[in-house]
């Protein structure tokens, strides 16, 4: 059996019961219809100096909780629709997660709130792998439902798709704008890919329509 191995299950078997308790504290946060998908945490060697830290990574959040030096505990919670990056170092002892994600506030709120950055060390490593396997697939769920929103915003400027396109697809949207002047479109087309809004594919084939319509 490896070191750290070894040190999990002895950290494990010593203290399992406040474990417990933690992970209990961190269920406790959950509102309706919430569902904890995965926690981690912190390996006692990172926490000489403060109480160790839990993360937990739930339906609609992901929930750092830390408990104080004498008795009770402060959360923070970070929102996936807020989650910009999400990256995991692995190392000898444990695994760090870093974050991005920007400072919240209503999705109403188009100005710019800035981004923060979250640092999550020394996590046991299996743990810290299932976390960060979230992390991912809400970001990347996130980024499409955004993608998606941004083109129907699209398709409303332009008064909808164009006759002949696909109706609600990126192909549709971009061939619908530029009152019809093959340039304009063909800029806007460019606009939304280098945006990440459609893919190198679907770029190609709204540039062949658009010069073949000429």
């Amino acid at each position: 059996m490896r070191q750290d191995d070894r040190e999990d299950e002895r950290e494990t078997n010593e203290e399992s019961g406040r474990l417990r308790a933690s992970i209990e504290d961190l269920r406790g946060l959950l509102v309706q219809g919430e569902r904890l998908e995965a926690y981690a945490v912190q390996r006692r060697i990172f926490a000489l100096l403060h109480r160790r830290l839990i993360v937990g990574a739930t339906s609609g959040r992901l929930i750092l909780l830390q408990r104080g030096l004498i008795g009770g505990f402060a959360p923070q919670d970070i929102r996936w629709q807020d989650l910009k990056d999400a990256r995991l170092t692995v190392g000898v002892f444990g695994s760090d997660i870093v974050l991005t994600a920007g400072r919240g506030g209503d999705l109403a709120v188009a100005t710019d709130q800035g981004n923060r950055s979250v640092v999550l060390t020394g996590l046991r490593k299996d743990q810290a792998g299932a976390i960060y396997r979230v992390c991912q697939a809400q970001e990347q769920a996130w980024r499409e439902k955004g993608r998606v929103r941004e083109i129907e915003e699209i398709r409303a400027r332009s008064g909808g798709s164009a006759i002949g396109s696909p109706a609600g697809t990126a192909e549709g949207a971009a061939l619908g704008l530029g009152d019809g002047n093959p340039a304009q479109r063909l800029q806007r087309a460019r606009e939304m890919l280098q945006r990440g809004l459609i893919t190198d594919s679907e770029y190609e084939s709204i540039k062949a329509k658009i010069v073949s319509g000429l």
